[in-house]
């Protein structure tokens, strides 16, 4: 899984002071999916996360001015906050897959971990096939049964 924070834009409400919103880039399985979180989501995602893992460290949650050169900075923190739970985590949290709108993280087949393929073929080997179900109401081997009657009389 890779995941980085492209963009961010600022987010005016009528109901609330403005806020910034980062876009969040995920990257699963060749699957690309984008995700907007507030530092508030990345902010309670932080503290949850502190409960089940060691965090690397989050960017300050109070911004004195926001000008772009300080989002900016803002935005490279949070890319590294989660780049950095993903690479000193070899299970992730559920809490942190549900962030990221994360249904399911294909996992290694333990041979393969045991490294008893090559890198290409563990590679291909990983990657989901998708293969249509075909639904036989009886086996399509097997002759229906034939009257026994009618063929002995012939």
């Amino acid at each position: 899984m890779e995941v980085f924070i492209p963009s961010f834009r600022y987010e005016e409400s009528e109901l609330e002071r403005g806020y910034t919103v980062f876009k969040i880039e995920v990257l699963v399985s060749g699957r690309k999916h984008f995700v907007e979180k507030r530092y508030s989501e990345f902010h309670a995602l932080h503290k949850k996360l502190k409960k089940f893992i060691r965090t690397p460290e989050i960017p300050s949650k109070h911004v004195r001015n926001w000008v772009p050169k300080v989002l900016e900075q803002r935005r490279q923190g949070l890319e590294l906050y989660l780049q950095t739970v993903i690479l000193e985590n070899e299970e992730l949290p559920k809490i942190f897959l549900d962030f990221l709108n994360v249904r399911h993280v294909p996992t290694l087949p333990k041979a393969e971990s045991c490294g008893s393929f090559d890198e290409t073929e563990s590679e291909e080997s990983s990657k989901l096939s998708h293969q249509p179900v075909l639904l036989f109401l009886r086996d399509p081997y097997v002759l229906p049964k034939a009257n026994v009657c009618s063929t002995e009389k012939i």
